[in-house]
């Protein structure tokens, strides 16, 4: 039995590491194609190195990250099927969420606080934050469909997004059409039209598929 508690412990915390890498990727912290030190990591999340392989076993499998021979552990760089595969994702958890959500629904107050946020950053030409802030308004979004399974696997989609965001190095290029755009979908979910903030995000998100693949198409960061 106490062999058994301890495996559950190891197992813990590697779960507890790889969340908080995951929450690195997704704030932009760890880019496409970047060498994670396994001594400097695992330092900073003081875990052993056992407890951070576990996490790397993780979040490879999670397509997050990928083991090169020579190279150590390399954060993934998005594929063309994936960012694909990706959206097609998204429009299916996301616009389902926002056409079943009644407008007091308790995640819209995330949703303004994400907006709010954006618009700051905006102001202050901070445009890795408005990214940021922008992936919190789209986790909100999946919040309103009241689903921990839901909300567990969009913790990953919007790992491998941000990732895919990484391709263009023009991150006002990349966010500034969406912060008055998430701003208008929050408006119609708060006036009570779910099927026109549906149909808002839905219009937008294939907008911000095509950047993404238009970047890929011409090689941005030298994508392979």
């Amino acid at each position: 039995m106490a062999e058994r508690a301890n495996d559950d412990e190891v197992l813990d915390r590697a779960e507890k590491a790889a969340a908080d890498i995951r929450s690195s990727i997704i704030s932009g912290h760890f880019t496409p194609g970047s060498r994670l030190s396994e001594q400097a990591l695992g330092v900073a999340l003081g875990v052993s190195r056992n407890t951070l392989r576990e996490a790397f076993r993780m979040l490879t499998q999670e397509g997050l990250l990928v083991r090169r021979p020579h190279a150590g552990v390399i954060v993934a760089v998005p594929s063309l099927a994936s960012i694909i595969d990706i959206y097609r994702v998204r429009r299916m958890i996301e616009g389902q969420a926002l056409r079943g959500a009644p407008p007091r629904h308790p995640a819209g107050r995330a949703l303004a606080a994400a907006v709010d946020t954006a618009v700051a950053a905006r102001e202050a030409g901070d445009w890795a934050a408005v990214g940021t802030a922008n992936m919190e308004f789209h986790r909100a979004i999946v919040a309103l469909a009241d689903s921990a399974r839901l909300d567990r696997v969009y913790a990953n989609i919007s790992a491998e997004l941000r990732l895919a965001f990484g391709i263009i190095d023009d991150p006002e290029y990349l966010h500034a059409p969406y912060v008055d755009r998430n701003a208008s979908v929050l408006r119609a979910h708060a006036e009570g039209r779910s099927g026109d903030a549906a149909d808002e995000l839905d219009a937008y998100l294939i907008q911000s598929e095509r950047t993404l693949l238009a970047a890929y198409a011409r090689g941005d960061r030298d994508v392979h």
